[in-house]
């Protein structure tokens, strides 16, 4: 495990309301939950990170490992004197709330995991894809991942809601997507799960080629003892596609 880095973030609402870390998927900044941080600041203290490599945050050398970054995110309790906090993470950042979940779990009172999972069976795509940006940098995949993030009707319906973050994908320094793709490639925490304490709400996108329910979020709601498994009508950003489901499930369940 390396040393933590200072990660760029950013607080939303009042500063004595109980506490919620966000973290968003690979490719992607805070902003991506914008929809998110409107709803829930009225209620909750609301911190957004940028991962290492991502965003604002400094990008050290690659290789990472998922310790890596969530070592970074308690850094940032550390530094705001946050010693329990609510975290939600999607697909990357469920990873990374999902170890910091099992192996600090005084750290975490209650967890939301959305279109993420324990470990990928097959590497070889994640392989793929460190070469491709290697090779050609974000901009050589972002087309092909963000078109698995959204359902054909929402992405016709919505396309500057998608360029958006595709612009999120482009714009993130090579070198921290891939030290964040090797974390994710080596990527396998199913004998941790039994370690989580935290009451979990785990959500999926029906519509989800990233992650698939079956594969990946369900077998999550399955070995994490008493979570529960919610089902909706999405791609892999269920936060922005169901904005108003995804906000009131995860409302419901930090109350």
């Amino acid at each position: 495990m390396s040393e933590p880095v200072e990660l760029h973030h950013r607080v939303d609402g009042p500063p004595d309301a109980p506490v919620v870390v966000l973290a968003g998927p690979l490719g992607t900044t805070l902003d991506v939950w914008a929809p998110q941080a409107a709803a829930l600041a009225n209620r909750f203290r609301v911190l957004r990170i940028d991962l290492r490599g991502h965003g604002d945050s400094p990008v050290p050398e690659p290789p990472y490992r998922m310790a890596d970054l969530a070592g970074d995110a308690l850094a940032v309790l550390d530094a705001l004197d946050i010693e329990r906090a609510a975290w939600c993470g999607l697909s990357l950042g469920g990873m990374v709330c999902l170890c910091v979940a099992s192996e600090q779990p005084q750290r975490v009172s209650r967890l939301v995991l959305s279109s993420t999972t324990a470990g990928f069976p097959d590497a070889a795509p994640w392989r793929d894809r460190i070469a491709a940006v290697a090779a050609g940098g974000t901009a050589a995949v972002a087309d092909s991942v963000v078109s698995r993030w959204f359902t054909p009707g929402y992405a016709a319906a919505h396309p500057a809601e998608v360029d958006t973050v595709r612009e999120m994908v482009v714009g993130t320094d090579d070198s921290g997507y891939l030290g964040c793709c090797q974390a994710v490639e080596v990527w396998d925490h199913r004998a941790r799960l039994g370690a989580v304490t935290a009451p979990t709400l785990v959500i999926g996108g029906a519509h989800d080629a990233s992650t698939p329910v079956q594969l990946h979020t369900a077998p999550l709601a399955e070995h994490i003892p008493g979570a529960r498994l919610e089902v909706l009508d999405a791609a892999h950003l269920a936060n922005v596609e169901q904005e108003q489901e995804f906000n009131r499930l995860v409302a419901e369940h930090l109350s």
